[in-house]
């Protein structure tokens, strides 16, 4: 693709931003939209496709090519845009309860099949747009609208699921960690397949401060676990805490407690997503430390490629089809 000079309001629409003062939905599209001006990407190349929620907003506000589509479709309408135009860059915009919920279906297949499609999932562990109500992230024992008892559902761990999909690249970052999010934004768009990058995002309204302990200044320095592909896995204010892998279950002990050759070295091109895996359950949700990065990026053949390989094949075989001879070739009738 070719480069144009952009700035972040290249890419800002004439429409109202709507969303409640203070929700992470704007520091999120800030990052996007300064993103993808730096990407110098033509914007006719780039789409956006959301479902319903919150962040189903995005396509309004971002000057692309885009379409709000329907609860938990969008990587279906997705996956047909990018299997006839592989020159696009195709882009999802979704909520926990979008993705996960309704659309959970629509999600795993799309990861699994290794479409050249980048999903954002805006996680908020609660359902924004319909004021309040618990979701598939929500932890359990959350007290809402609709389990005023507290929630009895074990929640999804959405970076689990992606690796349990065996999706190509799986990251997670946050709201307002704008630096980081770009850097993962950035390695998405380079990723040749499925993308699925989890953001962390804070209602304010419904949710508030649900990621406390990975922002708030006094907690984030013990619960960042920045995973950094080639380097040990060590967190804390001065690394004091260490990653190591024992039976196969990633483990948070000291530092000063193992050899250094035990501490497990992140290697996000792994293919077995084992490793990765082990990583994503050391914190169910956003509460004591919690692993941020990529998790995994892999090589693989996309489904469009395969597809557009068959095509070709074909047609060096039996050359250009006749689609009404197709269709009357046999088991037809009349009424």
């Amino acid at each position: 693709m070719t480069t144009t000079e952009y700035t972040r309001a290249d890419f800002q629409t004439d429409q109202e931003v709507r969303w409640c003062p203070g929700c992470g939905d704007y520091t999120i599209l800030a990052s996007v939209q300064n993103f993808m001006a730096e990407l110098g990407v033509p914007r006719e190349k780039m789409v956006m496709i959301s479902g319903i929620g919150c962040a189903a907003r995005f396509p309004y506000y971002m000057n692309v090519y885009g379409m709000h589509s329907i609860h938990g479709r969008a990587p279906a309408i997705a996956a047909g845009i990018s299997v006839t135009r592989p020159d696009l860059s195709v882009w999802v915009v979704s909520g926990d309860g979008d993705a996960l919920s309704i659309g959970g279906n629509h999600l795993i297949h799309a990861l699994r099949r290794n479409l050249n499609i980048k999903i954002l999932l805006f996680n908020n562990q609660i359902y924004g747009l319909t004021k309040g109500q618990y979701s598939p992230t929500s932890e359990q024992g959350k007290v809402t609208k609709s389990t005023p008892f507290g929630s009895p559902d074990r929640p999804f761990n959405p970076v689990s699921l992606a690796l349990g999909a065996e999706a190509s690249f799986v990251a997670r970052t946050l709201d307002m960690d704008r630096k980081h999010t770009t850097e993962i934004l950035n390695a998405a768009y380079l990723h040749q397949g499925s993308a699925l990058v989890e953001i962390y995002q804070n209602c304010n309204v419904f949710n508030d401060k649900a990621f406390i302990e990975l922002t708030g200044k006094n907690t984030r320095d013990h619960n960042r676990i920045n995973l950094v592909d080639g380097e040990p896995i060590t967190f804390g204010p001065d690394g004091e805490k260490a990653i190591i892998l024992e039976d196969g279950e990633a483990k948070i002990v000291d530092t000063a407690s193992v050899e250094p050759g035990r501490i497990l070295v992140h290697d996000a091109g792994r293919d077995d997503p084992s490793v990765p895996f082990a990583l994503s359950r050391l914190a169910h949700g956003p509460y004591g430390p919690t692993p941020l990065g990529i998790f995994r990026n892999v090589s693989q053949p996309t489904y469009e490629s395969t597809v557009r390989d068959q095509v070709t094949a074909a047609k060096e075989a039996k050359g250009e089809g006749d689609l009404k001879a197709l269709i009357q070739s046999q088991g037809t009738w009349r009424v």
